[in-house]
């Protein structure tokens, strides 16, 4: 009896160290805690982080940040940038380009100039980080785009000008973290923005000239293999990630571009996307959720007035950001209190690219 329990304590010793235990519990965790809190009106993504916080190092201490859960981590990170930029409407981006273009700035700069100064004057924040975090206010994920579909606007122009906007914050958003990358390293020379130049111009072509060509030609070819095309769509997402790696960027770019590239070649009511959606919000980007919550700290928090000072600022400081950017938007194409309202509430929610900068960041 002795051995067995002796036996029994080694499998949940914590942290737990054994990779099958380690899956049954997260996938518990993902399966419970979105049905549990949904009874308190809590959304999902909320009780994930939740899970992972009390999970975490910083919490119950049953799991740590050790190679198993870094590795999920990073394929959640990179399939929710890839399925932000393959669910970004193409075509309504065209009919509206030089809308979406003047919102995309809008929405990109009025954040980072309200946010640069609050920052790095208010808060005492260097120029890098003052930088970093005034861009996470920039970028925005379109979360609430299924609710503005559902009640049947989502043909209203200002939603296509937001849907459209967010491909150059969200990418513009991205390149502001390679260069900060660069500057807090000490590269950001000459030979930093040549390198730079030329491996964003070889990566774009590489990216949007031969992969979907290549892609098109297997979807043809392998017609009737309808499960090569999701492991064809996988592979794809990590090679431009590594190959935004090898470029200089950081590979969540790379995941966001594959998903541009392929945008075309994968209707959003086939099968395909149908594969990759329910996959991924049923798996990779959970797991990555419950990854970001094991990195909070609470007692940060709780630590005194100044940390929950620093969390409205930044929170009131992104909020109004946005808000600025829709009324500006209004007053430029005369749209009604209703449209700049559809605007901001699209605008307003941070998720995909923002968690992204928050973890380079770290």
């Amino acid at each position: 009896m002795e051995e067995f329990l002796n036996h029994l304590s080694e499998h949940f010793r914590l942290p737990l160290d054994n990779p099958v235990l380690i899956f049954s519990l997260i996938l518990f965790i993902i399966l419970l805690a979105p049905i549990l809190l949904s009874k308190i009106r809590v959304p999902g993504i909320i009780g994930l982080i939740l899970s992972g916080i009390i999970i975490g190092p910083h919490g119950l201490q049953l799991l740590e940040e050790g190679l198993f859960v870094q590795v999920f981590s990073t394929i959640g990170l990179l399939y929710i940038m890839f399925i932000a930029g393959l669910e970004l409407d193409i075509n309504e981006f065209r009919a509206y380009r030089n809308k979406s273009l003047l919102f995309g700035l809008l929405t990109f700069s009025i954040p980072l100039i309200v946010g640069f100064p609050v920052c790095h004057y208010i808060l005492g924040y260097g120029v890098d980080a003052s930088f970093l975090t005034a861009s996470m206010f920039s970028t925005h994920t379109l979360v609430t785009y299924p609710i503005v579909s559902r009640i049947g606007v989502s043909k209203n122009q200002a939603v296509a000008i937001t849907v459209g906007g967010t491909i150059l914050t969200d990418t513009a958003v991205l390149l502001i973290l390679a260069v900060i990358m660069g500057s807090h390293e000490g590269n950001l020379g000459l030979a930093f923005w040549v390198k730079m130049i030329v491996s964003l111009i070889v990566f774009s072509l590489i990216m949007f000239k031969i992969v979907p060509k290549i892609a098109a030609w297997f979807f043809k070819k392998m017609q009737t293999e309808k499960h090569s095309h999701y492991i064809f769509v996988l592979a794809i997402i990590f090679f431009a990630a590594f190959l935004a790696e090898v470029a200089g960027f950081e590979p969540i770019i790379g995941a966001f571009v594959s998903g541009l590239a392929l945008n075309r070649l994968i209707p959003h009511s086939s099968a395909l996307m149908n594969r990759i959606e329910f996959i991924g919000n049923s798996l990779f980007i959970p797991f990555f959720l419950i990854s970001v919550g094991m990195l909070v700290d609470v007692k940060v928090i709780l630590s005194g007035p100044m940390a929950l000072v620093i969390a409205a600022t930044l929170t009131v400081v992104s909020i109004f950001g946005k808000w600025l950017a829709a009324f500006v938007t209004q007053l430029v194409y005369k749209y009604s209190i209703n449209q700049r309202n559809l605007i901001f509430g699209l605008s307003s929610a941070h998720a995909a690219a923002t968690l992204a900068v928050i973890l380079g960041g770290l």
